[in-house]
């Protein structure tokens, strides 16, 4: 779970984990896999028209992209505890909302970072229209938030629950 302040991002012990395990992935053993792969790429001849090449290449650009990416997010990084399940709305918790009170059109979501997304569950940043609408507010309340398009969307907050991921 994320919770993003200034160029602080809160996470718990396990996303911390899991983001640092990532990057040591990243950083070691995919690195040598993917130099391999140019390497034998680059000894089939003519690189111009060599399309293994030019995936490869395109891969190790995108690595070294999400290498830079868990780099800063992991030095920006503080450690802490899951939220408490108090009834108001945190980056952490599973929230469960009603689109325009309507109990039978409901979502329920992980509210986190996207470096924490899952396919579990869907996930919506603390920082999205929903998240920012949520955030901070206590189960039952009824709220308003401005949608990408400029106009309101009102949702009443069902539930909200540390995730237990």
């Amino acid at each position: 779970m994320t919770q993003t302040s200034e160029n602080v991002t809160w996470l718990t012990q396990e996303a911390y984990n899991q983001l640092k395990a990532e990057l040591e992935y990243l950083s070691g053993p995919a690195r040598t896999e993917i130099a391999k792969k140019i390497e034998a790429a680059r000894e089939e001849g003519d690189l111009r028209e060599n399309g293994g090449y030019h995936a490869a290449k395109e891969e190790q650009g995108k690595q070294e992209l999400r290498v830079r990416q868990l780099t800063q997010l992991l030095e920006n990084a503080k450690v802490g505890e899951a939220p408490a399940d108090t009834g108001v709305i945190a980056p952490g918790m599973v929230v469960t909302i009603a689109f325009d009170g309507d109990e039978d059109d409901t979502l329920s979501f992980l509210m986190a970072s996207r470096e924490y997304a899952s396919e579990e569950i869907e996930t919506y940043s603390p920082q999205s229209p929903l998240g920012s609408g949520v955030n901070g507010h206590k189960i039952g309340d009824t709220v308003e938030y401005e949608l990408p398009n400029g106009k309101l969307a009102s949702v009443k907050i069902l539930d909200g629950k540390p995730y237990n991921g």
